[in-house]
C-alpha cells in the first residue's frame, strides 16, 4: 500500500467533509439570522432578570437599542440593500448591569438604609433577578457597590446560560441538517474512500482543490463556489439512483453486508459533516502543509542537484 496514496485519500475525504460542512454552516447561519434565533434565546434569559412582562421595555433602553445588529430585512433584500435593526444578540455584562440598575432606579449615587432598599426592590418587576437582590439585602448586603458586584457575577452566569442555550439549539439543527444533506446526496464515506482509492484522476483533482482552499487561507467560501467544487469532483452526486448496488444475482448475505456498509458510511458522513467546516479546514491545513513542504523540498533538492551537476561539468 502506498503511503502517499493513502494520504491523498484522507485529504480528499477531508476536503469533501469541509465543503459539505461549509454548506451546512451557511444554511444554518441564514436560518439563524432569518428567524433571529440568537436574539430570541437572549430574550428568554432576560426574562429571568426583568420578568417576562417587562422585557420589551427593558430592551428599548437606548444603550441596549444601540446593540441591535443591522441586517437585510429578508432573503431578497440584498438586491435593494434594504436593512433594518434586528433583535439584540449579545450584551456585555457591564452594559447589562448598568442598564438593569437604570431600569429599576437603583444607582450608585445614593446610599440606602436596609428598609429603604427593600422597599425600593419590592417595587422591581417580579423576576428571578428581583428575588436574588432581595436575598442579598436580607443577608445584610446594603451597599450599592457590593450589590453591583454580586449582580455582575449573577448576570455573567445568565449570559453564559443564554450563549450555551443558543449553541445547543444550533448544534441540534446542524446535526439534523447534516442528516438531511447526507440523505439527499446519498454521500457514503466508505464508498467515497473506495472511489478516491481506485480513481487516481479523481484523487489528484480532490488533492489539488484541497491545496487551493488552503492556499486561499480563508475558511469561508461562497455557496456557488462550494457546489461547483463538488460538481468538479464528480463523486458527490445528488440522487440515490446513482448508488452503486450489488451486481445482479447477489446473495442475501451480500445485500445484508451492502446495507450494513451503506448505513455505516452514511452515519460516518453525518458525524463528519456535523463537526463543522472550521474543524475540517484546520485539519486540512495541518495535513496539507507537510505535503506541500515535502514537495517543495523535493523540488528544491532536485534544483540543487542540477546546479551541482552544472558546476561539475563546468
Amino acid at each position: 500500500m502506498s503511503i502517499s496514496q493513502a494520504l491523498e485519500v484522507v485529504i480528499g475525504l477531508i476536503f469533501v467533509f469541509y465543503v459539505l460542512g461549509a454548506i451546512v454552516s451557511m444554511i444554518t447561519q441564514w436560518i439563524n439570522e432569518a428567524f433571529e434565533t440568537r436574539g430570541k434565546s437572549l430574550e428568554r434569559h432576560l426574562m429571568k432578570i426583568v420578568g417576562d412582562k417587562h422585557v420589551g421595555d427593558f430592551v428599548r433602553l437606548p444603550q441596549l437599542q444601540a446593540l441591535r445588529p443591522i441586517r437585510y430585512k429578508d432573503l431578497f433584500s440584498f438586491v435593494t440593500s434594504s436593512t433594518e435593526p434586528k433583535k439584540i444578540e449579545k450584551i456585555p455584562v457591564g452594559t447589562l448591569v448598568e442598564s438593569y440598575f437604570d431600569f429599576v432606579g437603583l444607582t450608585a449615587s445614593k446610599e440606602f438604609e436596609a428598609d429603604e432598599l427593600k422597599e425600593l426592590i419590592n417595587a422591581f418587576p417580579e423576576s428571578e433577578g428581583k428575588q436574588a437582590i432581595l436575598k442579598w439585602v436580607g443577608q445584610g448586603v446594603t451597599n450599592v457597590e457590593d450589590l453591583r458586584k454580586r449582580t455582575t457575577m449573577y448576570f455573567s452566569g445568565v449570559m453564559d446560560q443564554a450563549s450555551a442555550t443558543f449553541k445547543s439549539n444550533a448544534r441540534s439543527f446542524v446535526i439534523m441538517l447534516s442528516i438531511f444533506l447526507t440523505l439527499l446526496l446519498g454521500t457514503d464515506s466508505i464508498q467515497l474512500a473506495q472511489t478516491l482509492w481506485s480513481n487516481a484522476s479523481v484523487r489528484a483533482l480532490a488533492v489539488a482543490q484541497a491545496e487551493l482552499v488552503v492556499q486561499q487561507d480563508d475558511a469561508e467560501a461562497r455557496m456557488d463556489d462550494l457546489i461547483q467544487q463538488l460538481l468538479d469532483l464528480n463523486i458527490v452526486r445528488i440522487g440515490w439512483w446513482q448508488t452503486e448496488l450489488p451486481p445482479a444475482g447477489s446473495t442475501a448475505g451480500q445485500w445484508i453486508w451492502f446495507s450494513i456498509l451503506k448505513v455505516l458510511g452514511l452515519g460516518l458522513t453525518v458525524a463528519a459533516i456535523s463537526q463543522g467546516s472550521s474543524f475540517w479546514y484546520d485539519l486540512l491545513k495541518k495535513i496539507s502543509s507537510p505535503t506541500s513542504s515535502s514537495s517543495s523540498s523535493t523540488s528544491s533538492g532536485g534544483g540543487s542537484s542540477s546546479s551541482s551537476s552544472s558546476s561539475a561539468s563546468g
